[in-house]
């Protein structure tokens, strides 16, 4: 494989969750940028990913669906694939975020964190995983976890203990998937400016003790996670899987 087609996804399908807004909608572009077709996952629509993507000359197909509520994954992939084609990458990126002190954590916030930022990550990706088994095909799966996949955090229960479980079954599924040339790689970005840090950013002691230790010296962007993307996604990476890539801007070697 030459170096000028490493990344070139062209006769590629992605299917991006929480491709709406912020980090999914970014990689949703990146991956179109390199020809992949997109299929964006998310609980409303979303008609500025749409343009964005389909500017880049690749089709784009929209499903609307609250991961929340769960239901029929398998279903669901075979309606897309009638519609539009099977995917060959999978991101799962779509979550939320809940805060509150620990002692004052609810039932109600806990399981709809880890509903959509675990459970339906876990059976997403099994449905994807068996349709490739089946058809003896490549996949790529790619997860989106999080600094608090490696750190306590404060008063985000629920979405640090997601985001310690999106890396353990990143490593699981690899383990398992291996041998069926599917890999399993995550993303862990650092403190980006998303709709999820909104909060962070508009205290400004926070935000100041954010900015403080990371060595960079700035909050992230959704486009700082495009080298990465295109790295576990791409064709030429099938040797790279169960691995956990950071784009923090040095935080975790602070």
């Amino acid at each position: 494989m030459s170096a000028a087609t490493l990344f070139d996804l062209h006769d590629r399908i992605a299917l991006v969750t929480g491709a709406r807004t912020g980090i999914g909608r970014a990689l949703a572009e990146t991956l179109a940028e390199a020809g992949a077709d997109i299929i964006g996952l998310g609980s409303r629509a979303m008609p500025e990913t749409r343009r964005a993507v389909e500017d880049k000359g690749v089709r784009f197909h929209e499903v609307i669906r609250d991961l929340e509520q769960g239901g029929d994954f398998a279903a669901l992939l075979a309606e897309i694939a009638g519609d539009f084609g099977a995917p060959d990458i999978l991101v799962n990126n779509a979550g939320i975020i809940r805060r509150a002190d620990f002692v004052d954590f609810t039932e109600a916030d806990w399981d709809a964190v880890m509903t959509i930022n675990l459970k339906s990550l876990f059976f997403l990706s099994q449905a994807v995983a068996r349709g490739w088994i089946a058809r003896g095909v490549e996949g790529r799966i790619v997860n989106i976890a999080s600094l608090l996949s490696f750190q306590g955090g404060i008063r985000v229960p629920s979405y640090t203990a997601s985001k310690h479980g999106v890396v353990g079954l990143t490593r699981l599924m690899a383990n398992e998937l291996a041998s069926k040339r599917i890999t399993v790689n995550a993303i862990a970005p650092g403190y980006i400016e998303t709709d999820n840090t909104e909060a962070l950013r508009a205290d400004p002691v926070r935000s100041r003790q954010i900015l403080e230790r990371i060595p960079a010296g700035r909050w992230g962007a959704p486009d700082d996670l495009k080298t990465a993307i295109l790295f576990l996604a791409a064709p030429g990476s099938s040797y790279v899987t169960g691995t956990v890539v950071p784009v923090d801007g040095g935080w975790l070697a602070r």
